[in-house]
């Protein structure tokens, strides 16, 4: 059963440049910002003290079944 809020697909798109970014971060103010709050809101992102955002470890197991289509480990 899906469980999971959906996810509009600008936010899968800013989910998906927070992991091509890596830990250099997405900075703050940038046009995906909406997109960038409402996954920190989900718990899929932070914002981190320099005002990066960075991809959290729920938000890189939603990228692996939701975007990149993985399966999750029984």
């Amino acid at each position: 059963m899906w469980n999971e809020p959906y996810l509009e697909t600008c936010c899968r798109s800013a989910l998906h440049r927070l992991t091509l970014v890596e830990r250099a971060g997405r900075p703050a103010g940038l046009k995906d910002g909406p997109c960038l709050d409402r996954l920190q809101g989900m718990g899929l992102a932070r914002l981190r003290s320099d005002g990066r955002f960075e991809i959290t470890a729920a938000g890189e197991v939603r990228h692996g079944s939701e975007i990149l289509k993985k399966r999750a480990a029984a």
